[in-house]
């Protein structure tokens, strides 16, 4: 082996020329080929991705139409429950109505009657009564003052607190419908 640099063989060459002569004239032709094999796939993938966005939008409109026929619905029908559990409320008022030669005491059991199914309707929904019991701490979420007596001589009750309910209050899942009416106690 010589350290002198050897020469190609002629086959080498014959290999090596054909694509050094095409490289130079194939690579316009070929770059553009590749280019526009670039562009065709982007714009394919262009019209792909703007179908996928249009659908995407389809869906979203379609979510929420659907949605506010829903919010729609529960509105009109919010209280369908609550009175179906008052028909038979109303029933019994009418029974009672329709008895001619009633005395007081079927009168008041029928209202006694018709009260407690009233009450049980009304705890169904949720609809609780707001009673009070005196020496309860007044609460103004909860209870409307309607005067303030002085405490009684000799009384252990606390200033501030309820003394008597002049009408029950309501609430519907913890929210105040209506604040009971209360008398409270002065201060001394």
């Amino acid at each position: 082996m010589s350290d002198t640099p050897q020469a190609p063989s002629p086959a080498t060459e014959a290999t090596n020329a054909p694509e050094a002569a095409d490289t130079p004239a194939a690579t316009p032709a070929d770059a553009a080929a590749e280019m526009q094999a670039q562009l065709a796939e982007l714009q394919a993938k262009n019209a792909e991705l703007a179908e996928q966005y249009l659908r995407a939008q389809a869906d979203m409109q379609n979510t929420r139409r659907r949605s506010e026929e829903e919010v729609s619905k529960a509105r009109k029908y919010a209280v369908e429950s609550f009175a179906e559990s008052l028909l038979p409320v109303a029933d019994s008022l009418e029974a009672g109505m329709a008895i001619q030669d009633a005395s007081p005491e079927q009168i008041r059991e029928g209202a006694q009657a018709t009260l407690r199914q009233l009450k049980s309707a009304l705890e169904r929904n949720k609809v609780l009564e707001i009673a009070p019991p005196a020496g309860t701490k007044f609460d103004p979420h909860q209870h409307q003052a309607i005067s303030v007596v002085p405490r009684p001589e000799g009384s252990q009750q606390e200033a501030n607190t309820v003394v008597t309910v002049l009408q029950k209050g309501y609430s519907i899942a913890e929210r105040v419908l209506r604040p009971a009416l209360v008398t409270v106690t002065g201060q001394a």
